[in-house]
């Protein structure tokens, strides 16, 4: 993929909104989050934790996100994995990102 240093799956796909085997650009952001499910088809929802200063106190307090991402056919998931997912065109009303590598796994 041009501007992202990932590997290529192995496994071939048919999907058109895979950026590996399909037509879908991706630019924008590139996050990391831990998948927490995998119940729809060809999507996933994964969780980032973040800590956000509470000015009052002065102290921090542990916040999370959750983000919906499209899963290509050729990538493997399960729940409990590490995930580097980037930013697409928007695919659906809440998925606006794409799974493109799979850093660790449970």
């Amino acid at each position: 993929m041009v501007g992202i240093e990932v590997p290529k799956p192995e496994s071939e796909c048919n999907d058109p909104n895979c950026p590996f085997h399909g037509t879908l650009p991706v630019r924008g952001q590139i996050l990391e989050g831990i998948v927490t499910s995998d119940k729809s088809e060809r999507t996933i929802t994964l969780e980032r934790s973040f800590y956000k200063f509470i000015r009052k106190y002065e102290r921090y307090e542990k916040r999370k996100s959750k983000i919906s991402a499209h899963l290509p056919d050729c990538i493997q998931v399960n729940i409990g994995d590490t995930v580097k997912v980037a930013e697409c065109r928007p695919l659906s009303k809440t998925k606006h990102f794409v799974v493109v590598e799979v850093k660790g796994e449970k």
